[in-house]
């Protein structure tokens, strides 16, 4: 499955219960079709003592949000936008914004 977002990009939740939030991609699943959004979707993790950790105890992390509950943050537009791909003059492929042509990838 492909997806229309990378890690390292800057989304914002669209529809769930952390909508309006923003953060930085931190890993994609395409095999899922999903993203973990840093500090969107915080779950409890329950750890057993083991030898590395022997305190154990409650984490919270990261859950996994479906791809389509998120969108690209555009800097420029100051919102969530759709993307496009343009080919540029040396023949790379980039994404640009749908609303004022700003392109995401450097």
């Amino acid at each position: 499955m492909k997806l229309h977002v990378k890690k390292g990009d800057v989304v914002e939740i669209i529809t769930g219960k952390d909508v309006g939030k923003r953060g930085k991609i931190l890993s994609v699943d395409t095999a899922k079709g999903r993203v973990v959004v840093e500090g969107a979707n915080m779950i409890k993790k329950h750890m057993k003592p083991t030898q590395t950790s022997p305190q154990g105890g409650i984490l919270n992390k990261e859950g996994s949000i479906a791809s389509s509950n998120v969108l690209l943050y555009c800097n420029k537009c100051r919102g969530p936008v759709r993307h496009g791909k343009q080919i540029q003059s040396d023949g790379t492929k980039v994404r640009v914004c749908r609303k004022c042509g700003e392109t995401f990838d450097k």
